[in-house]
């Protein structure tokens, strides 16, 4: 694999999830034991992915403090013999560096990972949204085969997709696909963001996880703002494939599934499902519940 380079967009302000983000970013929400980003982090870690680029905002400070080792708090529960404690603060020793770099204004997705062209230099790279937690048995599993078919195809980009209800598509970033190339590879017929009813072509939804060429950084230079004058990917992707340049998606396991913490609907559910697998209270929150229900 010769892709080790990765870009994390944290800037977004999380308004639908206030007044919980109002002082602090929605990727350090707790979903059972860990933050959102945790989770994000560890996947990129086990696809082998070990250069990761943070693109904050305004108080996103608590990111870099999170993933930075804090040797006093260490020091203090190997005094106290908090072995069960320190076990739990192992991410700190994950073999990643980080780097982080500022959205100073928001201007939409695509302008976020546009300032990651410096770090990225020549190379192709992932990009994993930082607010969504891809859930399964094997962390990576997913970003493994992306990056897999993006090598064998020498695409430009690849996007891994999931199924969604029909009634529910105008909600996501929907791909059109031909027929699967092999290496269960679709190409990409066609993108559209938040299409409406009339024009929903097909029920394949971006499920949050991408890898790109270099190629993705002239089409964002070509980019259009919208009527909110941001920048969105999926305008810049959709450059690459009117281009002629090869777009490919890869789709989700029946046994994976993208969480997305963007609202308190999705956020309740990631919570709970994470909580009911916790090895050690998830038994007990299983009773509860159904007393409770």
């Amino acid at each position: 694999m010769s892709i080790f380079k990765a870009v994390i967009p944290v800037a977004g302000h999380g308004t639908r999830l206030l007044p919980a983000t109002k002082s602090q970013p929605k990727e350090m929400l707790p979903v059972g034991r860990k933050p959102v980003v945790q989770y994000v982090v560890e996947e990129l870690e086990s696809s082998g992915l070990n250069q990761l680029l943070f693109v904050t905002g305004s108080k996103k400070r608590s990111i870099e403090d999170h993933f930075d080792k804090d040797v006093d708090l260490l020091e203090l529960l190997h005094k106290g013999g908090r072995q069960n404690l320190i076990e739990e603060m192992k991410y700190q020793e994950l073999n990643v560096s980080f780097y982080y770099v500022r959205q100073s204004v928001q201007r939409g997705l695509a302008d976020a990972i546009g300032l990651a062209r410096g770090f990225i230099d020549d190379e192709s790279f992932v990009v994993a949204l930082g607010d969504s937690i891809i859930g399964g048995i094997r962390s990576g599993a997913l970003l493994r085969r992306m990056i897999d078919v993006h090598e064998k195809h020498k695409a430009a980009c690849t996007i891994a997709v999931e199924k969604v209800p029909p009634e529910e598509a105008f909600r996501y970033g929907i791909v059109e696909v031909g027929e699967e190339t092999g290496h269960g590879a679709f190409p990409i017929k066609s993108v559209v963001e938040k299409p409406n009813a009339e024009e929903v072509p097909g029920d394949l939804a971006i499920a949050a996880r991408y890898v790109f060429s270099p190629a993705l950084f002239d089409a964002i230079d070509r980019t259009m703002p919208d009527k909110g004058g941001e920048l969105q990917l999926t305008d810049s992707i959709d450059l690459l494939i009117r281009q002629g340049l090869p777009v490919y998606a890869v789709p989700l396991t029946e046994k994976e599934r993208r969480y997305d913490i963007g609202n308190y609907e999705s956020y309740f559910k990631a919570f709970v499902d994470f909580a009911l697998a916790d090895e050690k209270y998830g038994h007990t929150l299983r009773h509860y519940l159904s007393r409770k229900l």
